[in-house]
């Protein structure tokens, strides 16, 4: 870990706090991205952290790696009796100031913790889906949560209709990390290591694959595209249960020699350097900082008009914004880039302003610390 005196936003008039974040996922994907990245910015000013998760998940590997403390708990369902009592005992003893809940399961097994651990709390809502009211809802939103902080505005308002008071939940965004879509390799390199040729104009969708994420109307969009001639590559960054569907819904289309499924991928920076255009036909979306990253790396991106996506793309100026669920109007809005290399660096060219102006590193932390010390006011 970075000394936290290495960094001039070190928290120096004020003492240092010990915070416990919860994750419960086996997985590593958008949202754990977001807890690496704010636990190592908490570390570089100063403050202790304390990730609980699943022993043998992909986070806890990650966390042994950075030397970041871990807890390993199982998290297994919402009627996991064990793990609340585990997560009481684990969240007593480490002596932690304020518990952090990152994810849906996290929040509820966490909170049914929290109720016996007694200790301040607050809970990052990121998925783009209604809350329903109810005493559940009440319970880990209102009653253990001190604050929820929601990632887009489309969040804050679900989380409002869901019964949460707005006064309760603070607009947080998720954040780039410049460190992940740094090229190793280079354009020519990754390009000629996938097979694409100089002439190719290259989508890449780098999603889980999940019913969510719409992958399946991508493919069916690039079966409208092939039946006017156009045939792009496309790299599929992702693994998931729909992968097998997937390809077989790719071969039957005629799509298996366009389509590369290259599954987990560690090399985003690579991967952006070397395509031209970023899509992510996502169903729902709390953020889509896959989307966010493209743009970072001046790609310019063809998203859905869903969740946080919707508020993070400017329609005609960092890319293209489409209905969720048509492959109709998601294959026009590709061949308008295939066919027009100027656009495509017009749009390109306006991302990264606007990740820097609203969703940087630096701020999100900014963000996050202000509310632990607010939370934690006597």
């Amino acid at each position: 870990m970075t000394d936290a005196s290495a960094d001039p936003r070190a928290s120096v008039l004020q003492p240092s706090l010990h915070i416990a974040h919860v994750d419960a996922e086996r997985g590593f994907s958008g949202g754990e991205v977001q807890v690496f990245l704010l636990m190592e910015g908490l570390a570089r000013r100063g403050h202790r952290n304390l990730l609980v998760c699943p022993p043998g998940s992909a986070a806890a590997a990650a966390a042994a790696r950075r030397g970041i403390a871990t807890r390993a708990v199982p998290m297994r369902g919402a009627l996991d009796v064990t793990a609340v009592w585990r997560l009481t005992h684990h969240l007593r003893a480490a002596g932690v100031d304020l518990v952090h809940l990152h994810t849906g399961r996290a929040a509820w097994l966490g909170g049914l913790a929290l109720l016996r651990a007694s200790l301040p709390a607050i809970v990052t809502r990121r998925m783009d889906r209604p809350i329903g009211r109810g005493w559940r809802t009440r319970l880990v939103y209102t009653r253990v949560a001190r604050r929820v902080a929601a990632i887009a505005p489309s969040i804050v308002e679900q989380l409002v209709a869901g019964g949460v008071p707005r006064g309760h939940v603070v607009l947080i965004p998720s954040a780039v990390d410049p460190g992940r879509i740094a090229p190793r390799h280079g354009r020519a390199a990754t390009r000629a290591a996938l097979g694409a040729a100089p002439a190719d104009v290259v989508l890449l969708a780098a999603a889980a694959l999940v019913h969510r994420k719409g992958v399946d109307v991508l493919l069916d969009a690039l079966t409208g595209l092939a039946a006017r001639g156009q045939r792009p590559p496309l790299w599929l960054a992702g693994d998931g249960p729909a992968r097998e569907p997937l390809q077989a819904q790719a071969a039957a289309r005629g799509l298996a020699d366009q389509v590369r499924f290259l599954g987990a991928r560690d090399d985003i920076g690579d991967l952006l350097v070397a395509c031209d255009v970023f899509v992510l036909p996502a169903r729902a979306e709390g953020l889509g900082v896959a989307a966010l990253e493209a743009m970072a790396a001046a790609r310019p991106v063809v998203v859905s008009a869903v969740g946080g996506l919707a508020d993070a793309v400017e329609d005609g100026r960092q890319g293209l914004l489409v209905p969720p669920g048509d492959p109709i109007p998601l294959a026009a809005a590709l061949e308008s880039l295939l066919l027009d290399p100027a656009r495509r660096a017009a749009l390109g060219a306006a991302g990264p302003a606007r990740v820097a102006a609203r969703y940087s590193a630096d701020a999100m932390v900014d963000a996050y610390e202000r509310l632990y010390r607010d939370v934690l006011k006597p």
